[in-house]
């Protein structure tokens, strides 16, 4: 990247967030924090009203906004093939908005571009894993995603309606911490004033949902990573598994479901919990040799019964002579 293409970034960064630290702009763009230093100067100098403060960072002054942003083709594309993920894995009111998200890009968008985007359009398609998963879908909330949202962004207590395995209801108010999508379903994670603990909410077995539009202080506020963590010790039914993929054979695709992930350069390695060995096996199958387990090695034997398992499905009977 150009400096010049870089400062356009950097302007666009220091737009994107209230107070963006030189660390942060640094990392993005693989540059020195003196860079950072000398770029930042170089936009003030043409103008642009920045703002610092020491040991916190850069930010810019209320008022002063870009002009249009126009997409390049490779942006405009991630876009499309994230729509097609929010198409089948977001509720009614995520799709609306995203949807309408995309006219606003593809307007200012050239005609080049636009037909580019057309072209891909019907090149690309999501489709589910299983017909429970389809059917999973079909039964998603038509609104609660959204209202989620604005009250995970503005800390808000939310009443729900929520049925349990049996098909219990009870009345909770919950102080969301995080939403999760794992095991074909969205989560709710929050500290639920009912049981007085934090609690993990099944997005589909959510009844009615309202925002009481109480604000809360929180409990302790955790992470979701840091949630499951303390979920995983506490509950002796779940696993820990910890696998290192080839990013070769991931091929970008995102890890649904791991807690953790840690780049290690040509290798990703990935934390998951799991309650059946078995469900994970099978599916690391499909990976080969481009997938090392780290534990437990309990996996470890029940991949290699499957495998044995496969070959004497699949042996060819040798005819005597």
């Amino acid at each position: 990247m150009n400096r010049i293409d870089r400062l356009t970034a950097i302007l666009i960064q220091l737009q994107s967030q209230k107070i963006v630290k030189a660390e942060e702009i640094a990392g993005r763009f693989e540059i020195s924090v003196r860079t950072v230093y000398r770029d930042v100067k170089a936009l003030m100098e043409a103008g642009v009203p920045i703002g610092s403060e020491a040991g916190t960072g850069y930010f810019i002054v209320d008022g002063y906004h870009l002009p249009p942003v126009m997409f390049s083709q490779d942006e405009a594309s991630s876009m499309l093939l994230a729509g097609k993920l929010v198409e089948k894995m977001a509720d009614k009111s995520v799709r609306q908005a995203y949807d309408s998200a995309m006219h606003k890009i593809k307007s200012v968008l050239n005609a080049d571009e636009k037909d580019h985007l057309q072209m891909l359009e019907s090149h690309i398609e999501v489709f589910p894993r299983s017909r429970y998963e389809v059917k999973k879908s079909n039964e998603f909330p038509d609104h609660f995603m959204t209202a989620i949202q604005r009250a995970l962004a503005k800390k808000q207590v939310l009443r729900i309606d929520y049925s349990d395995t049996e098909g219990a209801l009870t009345q909770r108010e919950v102080e969301p911490v995080g939403i999760f999508y794992y095991s074909m379903a969205w989560h709710l994670i929050g500290w639920c004033r009912l049981r007085t603990e934090y609690r993990d909410f099944r997005a589909d077995r959510i009844k009615t949902l309202v925002n009481t539009e109480q604000s809360f202080a929180g409990h302790s506020e955790i992470s979701l990573k840091e949630y499951y963590q303390s979920v995983f010790r506490q509950n002796h039914d779940l696993i820990q598994v910890i696998v290192t993929f080839d990013k070769a054979a991931l091929r970008g695709r995102p890890l649904y479901g791991s807690i953790n992930q840690t780049d290690l350069g040509d290798r990703v390695q990935a934390e998951f919990m799991m309650d059946n060995l078995q469900t994970m096996a099978r599916w690391l199958l499909m990976y080969g040799n481009q997938v090392e387990i780290e534990k437990p090695e309990e996996l470890k034997s029940v991949i290699a019964d499957l495998v044995e398992d496969l070959r004497e499905h699949y042996a060819i009977q040798k005819v005597e002579p």
